[in-house]
């Protein structure tokens, strides 16, 4: 009903009550009707009951047939009356006339005083006494058997029995039934009528009034309604007009207002809040029609992209208004060193674009630099304590051959950081043959890939076997897990491809989470029958942590909490970490390893003699496995100076009570110099090549079913 209109909901009202009525008084009077009819074919049948009655005592007296017989004919012609029965005492029909539908409900042992009456189906039997003297009888029906209030006197000499038909009644009953309902029908019909006739006198005017109300939401403000109703609908409809043509007024004074806030915002949108320079989104407009006008008419410009050096420690030191006091004086004197037809904007915290219009880069250097120097010279003080900045600055030319929007702030971008990287407070010009800017644009293609490949959980694990090779040994295998990534085209790309951009980027963390989680989450379906053997030779699961992840003050809870998690045996993980990790990171490092081997974790030091000094620092490092440099065993069968440093490692990590892994183990003369030598644990192609882990799982468990 909510979601009636106001005219049905005006016919609804107007024609419900009318329909209860006409339905309550049809109900009423066709059942009085019915109650009628009943009572009067019950009163006529006992009228005809106590006349035959009487009438028959001399013929039953005598025994007179033909007597008994012409009454019952001339009984038998009243209406509705099938049937009559004229008996003694004894129950012997003297007389009878009509068609009777069957035995008589009322027989000689249900004889009495008294008028009797009976229903079955569609007929109605009615029993009366014959006395022998005349009697008056009072008699009155009920809807089953009906007895007279006082019984007669005199002496019973027979009965009459009647059977009524009570077909006719029922017709006269449905009869009834129809001119009810179609009186009531004709009644709701003409209520119908006048009730739409009084909803449209009413319903019309409000929905004009809702048409219009409707379209002055839609901001047709010069619709108007016509004032032709009475009462409060014409009060209405006044109201509406003069609300629409106060709406319009209003929007005539808000659209001048609009205007000058639009000029406002227009110049809000193109401009940065805090130094009034162009912002990025203006900036990248006014490059894209610089890159137009040097495709199409061969015009030469030239872009920088300045990124501020040691302006975090302005804002860590004295804050974020200091940084915004800092931002807005540079900005007027980097203003001061530029045309008027060039750009200079804020395209982020504090980094500038300069769009040098029509500039040839031999004088475009000259202006990176002019700008690069004036950042230098600049001395900012703020409350007492004075700063020196300096400024990154990747130029780049903008001709026929530069490419798209992307491509032109990318090369920037990159030629910026290259600029940092080798120092910082320099000029660097970008070039399509410089090797440095091909490999960090290269990462940072790798970072948007490594980002979407976490999101849709396309890396995979594999495995290599570090196996025992000494005849004594009673650890059991290691098995490393390693990390590879599929590509687009569903490729495999080996880590070295991915993880340099990685660690560039602070991605590791992220990717050491999942492979931490994951080499956990499948650990009882690699190892199945480490279940029942928590101790002992059960094979270890060797994970690899980067540098960055083992500095993150978050990670150490995170590894902690997937131990629980998955409820692996610490003392079945063994964690691997770079040398150069561990010593750049020697504090956090140390702490880390502490917390975990603790609990029972092992830890394997990467790589180790790559580094200087690792000799000097592993006397600090608590872990349990040392694994040479593969660089020293890949030839230590045909270099002596190879097999001296393999076997000064080995030596050294035996007396410190450390077990040594040998990698890249590739052929069987390796394998036996290294057994030779005493070495532990031996890893390569020689063993075996990284295979998926979900070949490990299946492997396992076949040998769980054998």
């Amino acid at each position: 009903m909510k979601h009636w209109g106001i005219k049905t909901r005006v016919l609804f009202l107007a024609l419900m009550p009318a329909a209860g009525i006409a339905l309550l008084l049809a109900v009423y009077f066709v059942s009085s009707g019915i109650q009628s009819l009943e009572q009067s074919l019950h009163e006529r049948g006992l009228a005809i009951a106590r006349q035959l009655a009487p009438a028959s005592e001399f013929g039953v007296f005598s025994g007179n047939r033909e007597i008994l017989q012409n009454l019952a004919d001339s009984a038998i012609k009243e209406t509705d009356l099938t049937a009559v029965t004229i008996s003694n005492l004894d129950g012997a029909i003297l007389a009878s006339s009509g068609k009777s539908v069957g035995p008589p409900v009322l027989n000689d042992n249900q004889a009495g005083l008294y008028i009797m009456v009976a229903e079955r189906g569609d007929v109605l039997n009615f029993s009366a006494p014959v006395f022998q003297s005349q009697t008056e009888v009072d008699d009155f029906a009920t809807s089953s058997i009906v007895q007279s209030a006082e019984a007669p006197k005199g002496k019973i000499l027979g009965r009459v029995n009647l059977e009524l038909s009570r077909v006719s009644t029922q017709n006269h009953k449905r009869l009834l039934i129809l001119n009810g309902l179609l009186i009531s029908l004709l009644g709701l019909l003409a209520s119908a009528l006048m009730a739409v006739r009084m909803s449209r006198d009413v319903t019309v005017p409000v929905k004009n009034l809702a048409d219009a109300v409707d379209q002055l939401g839609r901001g047709h403000l010069e619709v108007r309604v016509s004032e032709n109703s009475g009462g409060e609908l014409r009060t209405l409809e006044r109201g509406v007009n003069s609300m629409a043509a106060a709406l319009q007024m209003a929007q005539d004074r808000m659209q001048e207002r609009i205007d000058e806030a639009t000029e406002r915002l227009s110049y809000q949108a193109s401009h940065d809040a805090l130094t009034g320079l162009v912002n990025r989104r203006e900036f990248e407009r006014r490059l894209e029609k610089a890159l137009l006008t040097a495709r199409e008419d061969g015009r030469v410009h030239a872009l920088c992209y300045l990124d501020l050096d040691q302006f975090k420690i302005v804002n860590d030191t004295c804050g974020h208004v200091a940084g915004d006091e800092l931002l807005r004086q540079l900005t007027v004197l980097l203003q001061s060193k530029v045309r008027d037809a060039d750009t200079l904007a804020r395209l982020g915290g504090d980094e500038f674009g300069v769009l040098l219009d029509n500039c040839p880069l031999e004088q475009a250097s000259i202006v990176a630099e002019l700008l690069r120097q004036t950042v230098k010279d600049f001395h900012f003080v703020w409350k007492e304590k004075p700063f020196v900045i300096g400024v990154s600055i990747g130029l780049v030319a903008i001709d026929q051959d530069a490419g798209s929007l992307d491509v032109v702030l990318s090369h920037a971008d990159a030629a910026c950081y290259a600029a940092k990287d080798l120092g910082r407070n320099r000029v660097h010009l970008y070039r399509a043959e410089d090797g440095d800017l091909a490999q960090r644009q290269g990462e940072m293609h790798w970072v948007a890939r490594i980002t979407r490949a976490i999101e849709e959980n396309r890396f995979r694990l594999f495995y290599q076997t570090i196996l025992p090779i000494q005849a004594h040994s009673h650890e059991g295998k290691h098995f490393e897990i390693l990390l590879r990534l599929i590509d687009d085209n569903g490729q495999i790309v080996p880590p070295m491809a991915f993880i340099p951009a990685a660690e560039r980027y602070n991605l590791m963390p992220s990717i050491d989470r999942w492979v931490v989680s994951t080499a956990l989450g499948l650990y009882w379906k690699i190892f199945p029958e480490c279940k029942e053997r928590q101790e002992g030779a059960c094979n270890t699961c060797t994970v690899n942590l980067s540098g960055p992840s083992l500095c993150d003050e978050h990670f150490l809870e995170f590894i902690k909490r997937q131990f629980v998690i998955y409820k692996v045996p610490y003392q079945h993980v063994c964690f691997e970490i770079t040398e150069t990790a561990a010593i750049t990171n020697l504090a956090k490092a140390m702490d880390f390893i502490s917390e975990l081997r603790s609990h029972g974790c092992r830890f394997s030091l990467d790589d180790f003699g790559s580094g200087l000094s690792s000799f000097t620092y592993l006397k600090n490092m608590q872990v349990d496995y040392l694994k040479i440099d593969g660089s020293f065993v890949r030839n230590m069968v045909d270099d002596p100076m190879d097999a001296a440093m393999v076997s000064s490692i080995n030596q050294v990590g035996h007396v410190m009570g450390l077990k040594t892994i040998a990698e890249f183990v590739e052929n069987d003369a390796v394998l036996a110099k290294l057994r030779e030598l005493g070495v532990d644990f031996a890893q390569g192609f020689g063993i075996e090549h990284p295979k998926p882990l979900e070949d490990l799982i299946g492997l396992q468990g076949k040998a769980s079913v054998a």
